[in-house]
């Protein structure tokens, strides 16, 4: 039983500490939630701030990630409601509003905010656990919207989706195939959470990821230049960079950036310094004793070859990893920087259409606009599949529904509400769950083994559990089109220089966008510039402005490149090093998620290798 005379000077030593902010978790709090209650309101009448309960935070089993969430929502949540409290008294000026009518349109302005799950979220229904990933999740969210919109301008479906969002320290990518893909348990700089997020995976490779020759090998990043100092082009002293690579390459040309650089910030991008640093690694490279004596566009052409198969190795996990072939996808570059790379990693996987809005750079910030609003709630239920199950899964949910709807009503008069209802099913023993819309039995058993056949190759014959209802509602955003002015003949180049693509130099001509006619083919290698990015068309692909103002790439000719097996070389050295790596953790990847010892898929007590013909270790 729940000591209440006990807790009482324990709670009360923490408040003597100075400590405002609690996170209340209970061993079966998720299903019998009273006495989180009795902890949480014993604390609000002793003055704490901040109090985040689980089963409210994160009504599910598993105490450890529930913990975790509940602990994070309690950090976070103080602090966003700072910043939630200063913007909307910029948007609605504290006035008698009690009192009086407002007097202003500005105190009627409703202020939402982007969830990691890719909705939007009123400002006081807003937590911290749901502002995680909200930043990437709003690209995601940009990425679907706008493919919708190109789909009903062009008349050509673009339903199924590579995300390749990159910027200057890291690159986000993300699969669409219809519907938005969602984690439900994840794990954020070690800390393990149980919250609705965008199904995202991040690699360590931006504009400014570090390059540099170690151990016979060519490495890219994790370590990053950041802004300050930067690239070495940023004329602060900085290493060289992925960004150095394309300058190097003449993808990122001087002279059509402002003059922002420097200590000063008064300087143009330094091309000098990024020739000089390369021609001095690749001095050094070629003391080491290779065959191939290499010139400085070689070796920057090696770090970017690298770069592109991490971030190709990037999008292999959450999209042929869980069994999807990329061969009829679209790639959906955006991101300061993945004008620069997209046909390369695309190319990389095989896909052979690129898609760039004309807010790719910034199409994050855009995306949060175009957002749905959501509500998400989860229901543990931890029974097995069945019509007793199925009856109490029915009652929940038409207990549950109202409750969400009633949170738009107020704002969203007159608009639809969509209520959707999903289960968490997993394997009796295993602790993989997979979300089946709420169906028949017999439906939801067929949709389940679909999914799990497509991700593990494999059906039990163990009975369906279900572990949690999770009710979604769902407003529709408003899908906003921007114009841009018809330009009605085909644009000449503004200029020529040279570009490094498929090994080998090109006069290649330059672009503006806005001057791009609709239909006008242009033909790679080339660059287009835009005001937020620079988009680079390599060689044996090409590019066509939609009616959408779309800039749709397509690769026109696939070329099998051919290596020598005769020497080592440092950079196919470290291609197939990362393409082994891959190997080997999506086989972890597959025994974590479908074993049913403790030892396997708690303690993660395993490991996965690749051996030779010879049994060697690769």
């Amino acid at each position: 039983p729940l000591d209440i005379a006990k807790l009482t000077p324990q709670l009360q030593a923490l408040k003597d500490e100075g400590i405002e902010s609690l996170a209340i978790v209970l061993m079966h709090g998720y299903r019998y939630q009273d006495h989180e209650k009795q902890v949480a309101n014993l604390a609000k009448k002793m003055g704490f701030k901040q109090i985040s309960v689980s089963h409210e935070v994160s009504p599910l089993q598993k105490i450890v990630s529930r913990g975790d969430t509940t602990v994070v929502d309690a950090y976070l949540s103080p602090v966003l409601g700072k910043y939630v409290s200063q913007v909307a008294a910029e948007l609605n000026p504290v006035t008698d509003r009690l009192l009086e009518k407002p007097k202003t349109p500005l105190e009627q302005v409703p202020l939402y905010f982007m969830q990691s799950n890719g909705g939007l979220s009123l400002a006081s229904n807003f937590q911290g656990k749901d502002a995680i990933l909200s930043g990437p999740a709003g690209g995601v969210v940009g990425m679907v919207k706008t493919a919708q919109q190109a789909s009903q301008a062009e008349g050509e479906v673009f339903n199924k989706l590579v995300g390749f969002d990159m910027g200057g320290t890291s690159t986000d990518v993300s699969h669409y195939a219809g519907e938005y893909e969602r984690q439900f348990e994840t794990q954020v700089a070690g800390v393990r959470l149980r919250a609705p997020m965008m199904q995202i995976h991040t690699v360590a490779a931006g504009g400014g990821s570090i390059v540099k020759f170690q151990d016979g090998r060519y490495q890219v990043g994790p370590e990053s230049a950041g802004a300050n100092p930067g690239p070495a082009c940023y004329k602060r002293g900085g290493p060289l960079t992925v960004t150095d690579c394309n300058v190097m390459l003449g993808k990122i040309q001087s002279s059509y950036f402002p003059a922002i650089f420097g200590k000063n910030a008064d300087e143009t991008l330094d091309d000098k310094v990024v020739a000089e640093k390369f021609n001095a690694l690749a001095l050094a490279i070629n003391s080491e004793g290779n065959e191939e004596k290499l010139a400085a566009e070689n070796v920057a052409q090696g770090f970017l070859n690298v770069a592109v198969e991490n971030m190709a190795n990037a999008v292999k996990r959450i999209s042929i990893q869980r069994g999807y072939d990329l061969t009829d996808y679209t790639l959906v570059s955006f991101g300061g920087a993945g004008g620069q790379h997209a046909c390369l990693v695309a190319e990389q996987l095989g896909i052979k259409k690129v898609m760039l809005h004309p807010f790719a750079g910034v199409l994050s910030a855009f995306g949060i606009g175009l957002a749905d609003q959501i509500k998400l709630q989860d229901m543990a239920i931890e029974k097995a599949l069945n019509e007793e199950a199925l009856t109490e899964i029915n009652h929940q949910t038409q207990t549950l529904k109202p409750i969400l709807a009633q949170q738009f009503l107020q704002k969203n008069a007159g608009q639809s509400i969509d209520v959707q209802a999903r289960l968490h099913l997993k394997y009796l023993g295993s602790d993989n769950s997979l979300l089946v819309a709420v169906d028949s039995i017999e439906r939801m058993q067929e949709a389940f083994e679909q999914q799990h056949k497509q991700l593990f190759g494999f059906i039990s014959e163990q009975p369906l559990f279900v572990e949690a209802l999770q009710v979604q509602a769902t407003v529709a955003g408003e899908i906003s089109q921007p114009q841009f002015a018809k330009v009605t003949k085909d644009a000449s180049p503004c200029g020529q220089v040279k570009l490094f693509s498929d090994d080998k130099w090109f006069d290649a001509k330059v672009y503006h966008r806005t001057e791009l006619k609709a239909g006008q083919l242009i033909t790679g290698p080339c660059l287009v510039l835009e005001s937020t990015s620079t988009i680079v068309i390599e060689a044996n692909w090409q590019g066509c402005l939609s009616e959408s103002g779309d800039l749709l790439l397509s690769h026109y000719q696939m070329i099998n490149k051919q290596y020598s097996a005769e020497q080592a070389n440092p950079v196919l050295l470290e291609i197939f090093n990362n393409r082994f790596m891959n190997v080997a953790e999506q086989m972890g990847y597959v025994l974590e998620r479908t074993a049913a010892s403790v030892n396997i898929k708690e303690r993660l007590d395993f490991s996965c290798a690749v051996f030779n013909a010879k049994a060697q270790l690769i």
